[in-house]
């Protein structure tokens, strides 16, 4: 299911099979590297998926260990996690226009293929809560 989420991704946004499979992996890393629930339901929902993110990890340099993964998790890692998935994605050409729509495809096919939903722009990827969704849910 990973190649066909990278192909998607390629076909969405009009990128090679391996740029595309290089974004999608630093969105992965940035994304389990501050804890999201996005990464936790991806990896299960996914096979394949965390293994991208660890290759895109040791690839592009990032934390590993458990203090730095920790202090990645405050709202200054946070941010600090995010301008270098940004950075990142930036260095293999991408623009802020295509960034913008890289999320909305990877949630396009998440949401169709395993029944995931509410991810679909940088805040979602970052610090979704999808425990505080679904007690609204429940509550509605």
């Amino acid at each position: 299911m990973i190649i066909d989420l990278i192909s998607h991704i390629a076909n969405k946004n009009g990128l090679t099979n391996d740029t595309a499979k290089q974004t999608l992996g630093i969105i992965l890393n940035a994304a389990e590297r501050q804890d999201s629930p996005f990464a936790a339901a991806m990896f299960q929902a996914i096979p394949g998926a965390r293994a991208l993110s660890a290759r895109t990890g040791s690839d592009i340099g990032a934390a590993t260990g458990v203090i730095a993964r920790l202090i990645e998790q405050t709202p200054n890692g946070k941010r600090h996690v995010g301008q270098m998935m940004i950075r990142d994605l930036h260095a293999l050409g991408l623009s802020h226009e295509d960034i913008g729509k890289l999320l909305p495809a990877v949630s396009g096919f998440v949401e169709e293929r395993c029944g995931l939903s509410g991810f679909g722009h940088l805040g979602d990827l970052i610090g979704k809560d999808l425990n505080a969704d679904k007690s609204a849910q429940k509550a509605a």
